[in-house]
């Protein structure tokens, strides 16, 4: 009988234990933006309004956070541009309607948009 209920006690605490041991789950996630002073978007402008434009349909919003739409490509910085801004070296991006889109490649998620 006492071995019955020692038995049980351990259980029980392996049952508490559990759910404690998933609770201790860390997630980090990266910043949904990104800092740019006036004259690193300056720069940006200055190298990539020359790139070709996508035009979408008016109906689709672009907002910090969500991804690019399916099916648009985005592209690389030109080198000068890393050079003066390199914190750009992991983003690509794409100009759409008049705006340049920062995209994050790992998510495909909008990190900055410049008017």
């Amino acid at each position: 009988m006492l071995n019955l209920l020692r038995a049980s006690t351990a259980a029980a605490a392996l049952l508490i234990a559990v759910p404690a041991f998933a609770q201790n789950t860390v997630i980090v996630q990266r910043p949904a933006t990104i800092e740019l002073s006036p004259d690193q978007r300056t720069v940006i402008q200055r190298h990539v309004v020359r790139e070709r434009t996508v035009h979408l349909p008016p109906r689709v919003e672009l907002r910090v956070g969500a991804p690019v739409p399916v099916g648009v490509e985005v592209y690389s910085f030109p080198e000068e541009v890393h050079v003066e801004v390199p914190v750009l070296k992991r983003y690509r991006y794409v100009h759409i309607n008049n705006e340049i889109v920062l995209v994050d490649p790992d998510t495909s998620e909008i990190v900055e948009i410049l008017r």
